[in-house]
């Protein structure tokens, strides 16, 4: 049978399922009444009622019979206003003077309105002033705000709740991870023992002690010696009344023989709640009888209240200087990592600061098959075995153990250097893992008592309390210093940082990788413009002899038909060295400006055909670039256009001739006008079919406009020929 199978077998009396919030009796200092909400009569009653009012009669019973009209009144005032706490005094047939509280208890069964529960409790016979309490409690306050640690804090609260309650001994008992309790803190009077540092096991204060204590903050016990007063009349059918917020509730039996054990007989308890959650204890033991009255208690609560504040605060502020502190030791640690080096070679570098970080004993790395340690490590093989052991565990959380040996039984092996873990996995291409270890630290724990014999059954089943409180000590193995929570969030910190890292060194070497790539290509592309530019070169070299060669040829001819055709076919060479030309000189190689080739294609077209010419040749160009191949088709059109104008407007003799060059949207417009006779369009030679085709590649239009004198000749072109 497993553990948790034998314990669902205990028997009820278990302390953690005592019902201890319906004891069904209350303690004999005072006394209960149950009343009717709306008729406010009195359905139950426990305590010394007939004692206490001079009444034997009372159930039944209005409750001003018992408590008089004025309390009645408020009584009735605060259940219509559903308000709850104290109702003021009243005098009981002894002559003392008690505190009435009131306050509601929600019946089990449903559709039934809460029942009034008014509490009769003897006060303190004082008639000590408000400032008087507030003015301690700021006293109080003023001191533990000037603590500067929570050991500091601790004990100025036991020493003011000491002189508040006036107790024997009152102890500040905090609650660990393992639900098991340590005094921190304690303030003594004269002859009272000392349990400070001690440990209580967790059965002392079972779970719904626990649940009750941050449901109703105070519990006094005045007397463990006490008789239970029980609950009145005795309904078998009705449910339990539930008591946990009353002041009087009787405790468990457990609990009073755990007190007259102990050697107390007066016991109270404030609950010191952080966050919500039970933080711990002010416990209050005094060796005689002794009440803490309703106005203490408040003064406690509050007191407590103020301590719980002090206690997050300055946990809140050690914390955050402890992050700003790992926060800066992160950044540096990052900011030196090695970028060219792998992630676990480059982690290796910083060993001593990754161990500093955490606060680390050793330190392991494991990446790319290797294990690399540092300092206080277990051995090489354990290492790897742990590595394994996180590569399954699921989610990228850290892991943090103080007791390794307690989640994986095998890491008692190494429980000397590796009682603490701390690690985290970074995945992606290179995973790495990194292990922080602590060592063990073997410590000698005090308890109350021998923590083994917390809870003992009797013959019947029955729960019987420890009897002895003698020190107890007991060595502890197997553990290491714990990490604090600033620790593992710095360890999930650095993990998400170490993944930037690493993605940003992938994408630095990928960088780099191009960056190479890029310049390779741009080497080739240099290569590529020279290898073009001496083409270019050589091209405009032969294009320069051939049209040298046509015109040496042409004076050869004198005036003839021969010569005028060579001198043609000269132009036509020189209109495509032009643009060779521009592309040699040129850095960009790919378009040409159309103005400055036309305007160098027409100086040096009047200069072959003479001074006169030149000088009669006007231009109007519009700068517009064109890709180069359509550049030299543009300049043999209008080299044949100028042809055409000197051989037939003029018959060969100089004069005017307009060249214009412009743009509109996607097209461009070269118009060659002449004031000559006109009336030479396109023919059948071999100029007109060169123009023809010429004007076909570029997919453009040609047309003729008579000028009376003269003729115009417009070429329409895209300029981008894919537009």
């Amino acid at each position: 049978m497993t553990d948790s199978a034998i314990r669902d077998e205990i028997d009820l009396t278990d302390c953690d399922r005592e019902p201890i919030h319906v004891p069904q009796a209350v303690q004999p200092h005072g006394f209960l009444l149950v009343l009717d909400p709306e008729a406010q009569v009195v359905l139950k009653g426990a305590g010394p009622i007939e004692g206490l009012t001079g009444r034997d009669g009372w159930l039944d019973r209005p409750v001003a019979d018992l408590l008089g009209d004025s309390v009645a009144r408020r009584v009735r005032d605060m259940a219509r206003l559903e308000d709850k706490g104290f109702c003021g005094r009243w005098r009981a047939a002894n002559g003392l003077e008690y505190d009435v509280v009131v306050h509601y208890a929600t019946p089990s069964m449903s559709g039934e309105a809460p029942r009034v529960v008014v509490e009769v409790e003897q006060s303190s016979q004082q008639s000590r002033p408000g400032v008087e309490l507030i003015a301690r409690l700021d006293a109080a306050g003023a001191d533990m705000e000037r603590a500067g640690t929570l050991q500091g804090v601790s004990d100025q609260a036991a020493e003011a709740f000491r002189k508040l309650t006036g107790f024997d001994r009152v102890m500040i008992y905090r609650f660990l991870d393992d639900e098991a309790g340590q005094v921190v803190a304690e303030a003594r009077g004269n002859g009272a023992s000392s349990f400070l540092n001690h440990h209580f096991p967790a059965t002392d204060i079972p779970r719904q002690a626990r649940a009750l204590y941050l449901r109703n903050p105070v519990r006094v016990i005045p007397d463990s010696h006490y008789t239970p007063q029980p609950l009145r009349p005795v309904d078998p059918d009705e449910p339990p009344l539930d008591m946990s917020d009353a002041g009087l509730r009787s405790v468990s039996p457990v609990h009073l023989q755990y007190l007259r054990n102990m050697g107390v007989r007066a016991s109270a308890s404030v609950s010191i709640i952080v966050d919500d959650a039970l933080w711990g204890l002010v416990a209050c033991h005094s060796a005689a009888p002794q009440l803490m009255p309703y106005e203490i208690r408040v003064a406690c609560t509050t007191l407590a209240r103020n301590l719980a504040r002090q206690l997050k605060a300055k946990a809140d502020a050690e914390l955050y200087r402890e992050r700003v502190r790992l926060r800066r030791l992160e950044d540096e640690l990052v900011a030196r990592l090695p970028a060219e080096a792998a992630l676990d070679e480059a982690l290796a570098a910083r060993s001593a600061q990754l161990m500093e970080l955490v606060d680390a004993d050793g330190l392991a790395l494991i990446g790319d098959g290797r294990v690399v340690r540092f300092g206080h490590t277990p051995p090489e093989e354990g290492v790897a075995r742990l590595g394994a052991w996180l590569e399954g565990l699921p989610g990228l959380r850290p892991v943090s153990s103080s007791a390794l040996s307690s989640i994986l039984p095998e890491a008692e092996a190494w429980r000397a250097h590796g009682s603490g873990l701390l690690a985290v996995r970074l995945t992606g291409r290179a995973p790495v893992s990194i292990l922080w270890f602590r060592s063990e630290i073997v410590e000698t724990v005090r308890w109350a008592g021998n923590p083994e014999t917390a809870v003992k059954s009797g013959a019947s089943g029955a729960l019987n309390p420890r009897a002895s409180f003698e020190e107890w000590s007991q060595t502890v193995s197997g553990r290491a210093r714990r990490w604090s929570a600033a620790a593992v969030e710095s360890a999930a910190r650095l993990r998400d940082a170490l993944a930037d890292f690493a993605a940003v060194s992938q994408l630095r070497s990928l960088n780099q990788s191009l960056q190479t790539r890029l310049n390779e290509r741009d080497l080739r592309l240099e290569q590529q413009q020279y290898l073009m530019r001496e083409v270019n070169h050589r091209v405009q070299n032969s294009l320069t002899l051939v049209s040298s060669f046509l015109g040496l040829q042409a004076r050869d001819q004198a005036d003839g038909p021969a010569a005028v055709a060579l001198q043609e076919a000269r132009r036509r060479v020189r209109a495509v060295s032009t643009v060779h030309s521009r592309l040699y000189r040129g850095d960009n190689t790919t378009t040409i400006d159309l103005s400055r080739y036309i305007g160098e294609l027409v100086t040096d077209l009047g200069g072959s055909m003479g001074p006169d010419w030149a000088a009669a040749i006007q231009t109007d160009l519009a700068p517009v670039c064109v890709d180069a191949g359509r550049a030299v088709t543009l300049g043999l059109i209008l080299t044949e256009l100028i042809i055409n104008a000197q051989k037939y407007a003029y018959d060969g003799q100089p004069g005017p001739l307009f060249i214009t060059l412009a743009e509109a949207d996607d097209q461009l417009r070269l118009t060659v006008a002449d004031d000559g006779k006109g009336g030479h369009q396109a023919g059948k030679g071999f100029g007109s079919m060169m123009i023809r085709s010429l004007v076909g590649q570029l997919d453009g239009q040609l047309a003729y406009r008579d000028r009376k004198p003269g003729l115009e000749v417009t070429l329409k072109a895209r300029i981008d020929p894919l537009a």
